[in-house]
This record gives structure tokens, sequence and C-alpha cells, in this order.
């Protein structure tokens, strides 16, 4: 890799990081692209080829998620919509049903014990919203091509 690739990079993970950050805040692209020094387009670009997703839609799983572990602690899908700064119910509802593959409501009355009984770390792998290639066609990531070779048993020959 080249000095600029590498600094490229490093733009990108600081925005990343910033996403990770402040996901509740009104974020958008423009407004990331700006923490990488760069137009939203060239962003945009350079952030799915370093990591599989667009920034919005690497914005929404994370806004999902943590909507997700509210959900887990008993919290109210309204307050967590609006905790995870999404500004319509019927937006989050619909994306959260997308991604996680249930609705919000559905999800919050299932039991989830299970999780509540692992480690964080482990936690935070077990339930951390993949799309599926049907949903969002692009490369998996490293990290989900590892999640799928173990989640599909070896045969043995």
């Amino acid at each position: 890799m080249t000095p600029e690739e590498l600094a490229t990079l490093a733009l990108l993970r600081q925005a990343r990081d910033m996403v990770d950050r402040d996901y509740a805040l009104p974020l958008d692209v423009p407004t990331i692209a700006a923490k990488a020094f760069m137009s939203p387009a060239h962003f945009s670009r350079k952030f799915r080829a370093a990591y599989g997703e667009t920034p919005y839609n690497y914005l929404m799983t994370r806004r999902i998620e943590r909507a997700a572990a509210l959900l887990r602690s008993g919290t109210s899908v309204t307050d967590a919509c609006m905790a995870v700064g999404a500004t319509s119910l019927g937006s989050f509802s619909s994306r959260f049903t997308e991604i996680m593959g249930e609705t919000p409501s559905a999800y919050r009355a299932r039991e989830h014990s299970a999780v509540e009984a692992m480690p964080a770390c482990f936690a935070r792998f077990a339930t951390r919203p993949l799309r599926s290639p049907a949903q969002a066609p692009h490369v998996p990531t490293p990290a989900q091509e590892s999640r799928i070779e173990e989640a599909v048993p070896r045969r043995a020959g």
C-alpha cells in the first residue's frame, strides 16, 4: 500500500469511529465525509470499497444494533427509536425489520436470557446485525466471511 492509501484508510477509520461514537446525533453522509476531509461522493466510494457497505448503511446498522440492545433491556420501541437518533418511528421500524428480520416489538417481546448470560464481548458479536445478500448485494467483509464459515458445518471426508 502506498502512503497515500494508508492515509486515506486512517481518515476513513476516524470517520467510522465517529459514527460508532456519535450514532445518536443527527449524522448524514456530508457530515461524516467532512470528518475524513473528502467530498460526500468520494467518501462514499472509498468507504464502500474499504468496508463493504455505504456510510449510510453502516450508520443505520449501528443504530439498529444499539436499538436492539435497548429493546433487550426492556426499553419501549418509541424510546429506543429516539435514543438512537431515528426521527421517524415508521422508518425506524421498517429498517429494524429489514436488518433484524423481525419487528422491533416482536424482538423486544422475545426471550433474551441467553444473550444476558454471555460475556459482553460475545454478546456484541452474537447480536450484531448482518445484512443478508438478498437485502444488500455487496461483497462480504472478512468478518462476515468468517461468520459464514463458522456457521456452515464442515463435511467429514
